[in-house]
């Protein structure tokens, strides 16, 4: 009862819920793409008890995503349908076209987004010439700190199949906590490091990968225990850590994710220790930061094997001083860290700079509308990867996967590993 009832919770927080009226957005193309100097068509339909809706106002406005919008405008459809000619777009990129209605007082809206040659989409950041030296250096300091992992058995967590630990773990200036779950039954198995997507949290651990023969192991980055009272995250997230991704960013050696960098490799030490690991078989896999995160540890440990990774954050920063959408968290969005010395300092920890170096293969999804990692800044690091890649697309997704996306990329990493 338990499994189906948190299957039912992970289903209703993975996509939204319908409401009343919907606007039906759709290219004229059911691959969403197009090549640069293409003119798309966008098909709006509105609906209510899926019939189109007369005689209703429909504003648009249309744009490169997360830019301000080219034209704005309104028309009333007579029958609930208009087909859209957008303008011809000459550079690489996405373009949104975004819809919305009126109807008895409650606003409803929807878009689509285009991508043209997205294939051909560049990063506006560059490699410092000392990027590779700098994380060298950086393993280096790590490797002086002892793993000193302290395991904590949680009885209550643990099943006839499955032992649950809370991990503790020495890292640079900290630590890194973690819930581990092994299989019983001795033996050697493969491994997946799960990483966090951003917040802070508690975590319950991955039980049913465990229990399918795989040692699991699902991390926070912030250096605190996972598995304290909730209120205690809301605080930290409300008051020490709050913005923790612009904290210390005027210098690459105190900004704050050097740490969580190091203390993902941290836990792969930690793994690749264990008497039950395989030795060989450990993928790294998350989502938006987590997913950033699962391509950065695969760059800087060679000992990961495999990369399943949705919707990455930290993908080319510096987008929106080229005039383009740049990645979650939007740090050069505003006046505050347009700073040269922060610009910097993001080169270092730019997913782009770490996508360079990736030797592994990968597993990669996302959705053109996605409005939190933008698919600009997402192709800029994908298109850099030299190692085989699979890029998966489910087009209509915002921030969120269908079940359908979730089950190909637990598949992919179970035939990587032999499960």
């Amino acid at each position: 009862m338990l499994a189906i009832a948190l299957l039912i919770i992970d289903t209703l927080y993975a996509q939204p819920a319908q409401e009343a009226v919907q606007i039906v957005v759709s290219p004229d193309r059911p691959d969403w793409q197009y090549k640069t100097g293409d003119q798309a068509v966008i098909n709006v339909t509105v609906l209510r008890n899926n019939v189109p809706i007369k005689e209703v106002t429909l504003n648009y406005e249309h744009g490169f995503e997360l830019m301000p919008s080219d034209k704005s405008g309104f028309q009333l459809l007579k029958e609930g349908t208009l087909n859209y000619k957008l303008p011809a777009i000459k550079t690489p990129g996405f373009y949104r076209f975004t819809a919305s209605v009126d109807v008895d007082g409650k606003k409803y809206s929807a878009y689509a987004t285009c991508g043209f040659s997205p294939e051909e989409i560049k990063p506006t950041t560059t490699l410092p010439a000392d990027f590779k030296e700098f994380w060298v250096k950086a393993l280096d300091d790590l490797r002086k700190v002892p793993v000193a992992p302290v395991l904590t058995l949680l009885p209550d967590r643990c099943t006839d199949k499955v032992d649950v630990y809370h991990v503790r773990l020495d890292n640079i200036n900290g630590k890194i906590y973690g819930i581990l779950c092994k299989p019983k039954e001795p033996g050697k198995y493969p491994a997946i490091l799960n990483v966090p997507g951003a917040g802070v949290r508690p975590y319950e651990g991955d039980v049913n990968n465990a229990a399918r023969g795989i040692i699991t192991l699902q991390i926070g980055i912030h250096g605190v225990p996972v598995n304290l009272p909730a209120q205690i995250y809301t605080d930290l997230a409300t008051g020490p850590i709050r913005d923790y991704w612009a904290i210390n960013m005027d210098d690459r050696n105190a900004y704050y994710y050097k740490r969580v960098y190091l203390g993902c490799v941290r836990a792969v030490d930690f793994i690749t220790g264990l008497e039950e690991f395989d030795g060989h078989n450990l993928v790294v896999q998350g989502g938006s930061q987590g997913g950033a995160l699962a391509i950065i540890t695969a760059s800087l440990d060679k000992r990961v094997r495999f990369i399943s990774s949705f919707y990455p954050a930290l993908c080319d920063l510096t987008g929106y001083l080229h005039g383009r959408a740049g990645g979650w968290p939007h740090l050069f969005r505003n006046g505050f860290t347009k700073k040269p010395e922060k610009v910097e300092v993001s080169k270092y920890y730019d997913v782009v700079n770490f996508a360079r170096f990736i030797e592994v293969p990968g597993w990669y999804s996302w959705g053109f509308n996605d409005n939190v990692c933008p698919p600009t800044s997402m192709y800029s690091a994908y298109n850099v990867i030299k190692a085989p890649k699979e890029l998966h697309l489910w087009h209509d997704s915002h921030h969120w996967t269908y079940p359908e996306q979730r089950e190909q990329a637990w598949n992919w990493i179970y035939r990587q590993i032999g499960k």
